[in-house]
């Protein structure tokens, strides 16, 4: 699997994209086939999609969306929201999906992720943690689109996660969503020294520099934003070329 992967991420609701700063103050952003096609376009090396409200609101994942995202996107791309058993997750990579984002499932049920990773393989798993920092070099695991604090230490929360068969993990700090002040260089890292397995860095891409930061001091395989590419602050293909550039990648 490539690192340095630069992963443009879909938050879906109700058929649109939206986009939001720490979960907060949602605002429509664009049709979502139509915006991965212009990432497709770009260079994107993967995609991910994220059904905000399916755990909060208890419906189903889009499928008929994912179908129709699967036939026009020849990269790997990802779902995530709303994946509450093991039929959810073979119903999303029947559609087309390449890999499933899983996270409130495994909260209350960490098993989850030993039997998904055991039936579809640890590669098309990947462990999604929303986290914020709660005191000097310690942060939690929250639930509920960000608003529950679970009491679970996120660096051992990773480790458990790769022990249950998770093939990567998905770190988005709740701190830098939305906020282009730069990823939480700290807890990636820290992250990426306790597992073996990719970790994509996740929550507050501003700046090129900020992707060359976390994928050198931050130690992550892959860097995952929306803002920056939703509103053309940034062009992936400007920004890949930034990163070759770079010595230390």
């Amino acid at each position: 699997m490539p690192s340095n992967r630069i992963i443009p991420c879909l938050d879906v609701d109700k058929g649109r994209v939206v986009k939001g700063k720490k979960f907060k103050n949602v605002e429509d952003v664009a049709n979502p086939l139509e915006l991965a096609k212009k990432y497709v376009a770009e260079g994107a090396d993967e995609l991910v999609f994220y059904d905000i409200t399916a755990s909060s609101e208890n419906h189903p994942v889009f499928i008929a969306l994912i179908t129709e995202i699967a036939k026009e996107v020849p990269i790997p791309f990802m779902v995530g929201g709303g994946i509450r058993t093991l039929d959810d997750i073979k119903n999303i990579l029947d559609a087309g999906a390449d890999k499933v984002s899983i996270n409130s499932m495994t909260l209350d049920n960490p098993s989850f992720i030993e039997e998904a990773a055991k039936r579809f393989g640890s590669e098309r798993i990947i462990l999604s943690m929303d986290v914020q920092q709660i005191g000097p070099s310690k942060w939690s695991v929250f639930a509920r689109g960000g608003q529950k604090d679970t009491g679970l230490d996120a660096v051992e929360w990773a480790m458990q996660g790769e022990a249950l068969g998770a093939g990567e993990l998905v770190v988005n700090s709740i701190d830098g969503d939305g906020v282009k002040d730069g990823y939480s260089i700290e807890l990636t890292k820290t992250i990426a020294e306790a597992v073996s397995i990719p970790v994509i860095a996740s929550g507050g891409a501003g700046t090129m520099a900020d992707f060359k930061t976390v994928l050198t001091e931050g130690k992550a395989d892959a860097a995952l934003a929306a803002s920056v590419f939703h509103y053309n602050e940034i062009n992936i293909h400007a920004l890949k070329d930034y990163l070759v550039g770079t010595d230390d990648l």
